[in-house]
C-alpha cells in the first residue's frame, strides 16, 4: 500500500504526540501542527530519526477563527493530500464559570469546536471526492458527563461527540471513508496546567490514563474502523453509569471528584 499521509493538530504534547509516534511506527508521512515553531522542530526531528518518517511542519495558532482555513491553504500550496485527519487540538479552563476568563473561554470554543468543524469539512469534501479516507475526532468522556469547574469545555466535547454522531450516520454509506470518535477520560498530560487545573483532586491525587496508551487504543479504534471508542475501562464504567444515574447526581459526582484540593473552586 502506498504511503498515507496524516495532517494532525495538537502533535507536540500529550495525546497528539503520542498518536504522532503511532502513525510514524506504521511508516505513515505526517503533517503536524503546533503553535512553537521550536517544538515543532524538535518534534519532527524525533519522528525522522526514530521512524524514518517524512515529517513536514506547519505553525498555526488555532485560536483565530479563520486559522484553520489557513491551514487547510497552506497545506494544498504545499501539494500535499491528506489521507488521514486527526482533530486533536483542544483546551480547556478551570473554575466556576462565574470566575473564569470569557477572552479565553471564547478562544476554546473556538479551538474545540470551530477548528473541528472546519477542518472536518474541507477534509470530508475531499475524502468524498476520491472515495476514502479516514478522520479521528479526540473527543472526551467530558461530553457525556456535566462539568461542574469545567463548563464550558465539557459543553465543547458534548458539542464534538454529537457533531460527529450526526456526520457519521450522514456518511454511513461510505464504505471506504472511517469517521471515529474516541473519548478519553482524564489522561496526564499537559493539559492540566495549561487549563490551571493541577489543584483538582483527580489531577493532583495522579489518576488517569498514560497518554501512550490512550493513543494506541484511540490509533487501533480508527484503523479498525470504529465508530466510537471510549479510553479505558474505568472510563467506560463512569459513562455506563452516568447513563443510569440521575443528571443532578452525575453533576455532583463530577463536582466532588474535580474540586481543588484547596477548597477554592474561583478561576485563577
Amino acid at each position: 500500500m502506498a504511503t498515507q499521509t496524516v495532517l494532525l493538530t495538537g502533535a507536540t504534547s500529550g495525546i497528539g504526540r503520542e498518536l504522532a509516534n503511532c502513525f510514524a511506527q506504521d511508516k505513515h508521512n505526517l503533517v503536524i501542527v503546533g503553535r512553537d515553531a521550536t517544538t515543532l522542530a524538535q518534534t519532527a526531528q524525533e519522528l525522522q530519526q526514530q521512524h524514518g518518517v517524512q515529517v513536514t511542519t506547519i505553525q498555526k495558532d488555532l485560536f483565530p477563527r479563520e486559522a484553520p482555513f489557513e491551514l487547510y491553504d497552506e497545506v494544498k500550496a504545499k501539494g500535499l493530500k491528506i489521507d488521514i485527519l486527526v482533530n486533536d487540538a483542544g483546551q480547556g479552563q478551570y473554575g466556576t464559570f462565574a470566575t473564569t476568563d470569557i477572552h479565553r473561554e471564547l478562544d476554546i470554543i473556538q479551538l474545540n469546536i470551530g477548528a473541528y468543524v472546519v477542518l472536518a469539512k474541507l477534509y470530508l469534501q475531499e475524502m468524498k471526492a476520491r472515495g476514502e479516507g479516514k478522520i479521528l475526532f479526540v473527543g472526551s468522556v467530558a461530553g457525556e458527563l456535566p462539568g461542574p469547574l469545567q463548563a464550558v469545555y465539557h459543553g465543547t466535547k458534548a458539542f464534538v461527540n454529537s457533531f460527529v454522531e450526526s456526520i457519521q450516520e450522514e456518511n454511513k454509506d461510505e464504505k471506504n471513508i472511517t469517521l471515529t470518535n474516541l473519548l478519553p477520560g482524564v489522561t496526564k498530560t499537559d493539559f492540566f496546567n495549561k487549563a490551571d487545573m493541577t489543584r483538582a483532586k483527580n489531577v493532583a491525587g495522579g489518576q488517569g490514563m498514560e497518554a501512550a496508551d490512550v493513543a494506541k487504543e484511540g490509533y487501533k479504534a480508527l484503523m479498525n474502523g470504529e465508530s466510537r471508542h471510549i479510553a479505558g475501562f474505568l472510563n467506560n464504567v463512569q459513562v455506563g453509569m452516568s447513563k443510569v444515574m440521575p443528571d443532578g447526581l452525575v453533576a455532583a459526582q463530577v463536582h466532588s471528584q474535580s474540586a481543588p484540593v484547596d477548597g477554592d473552586e474561583s478561576a485563577r
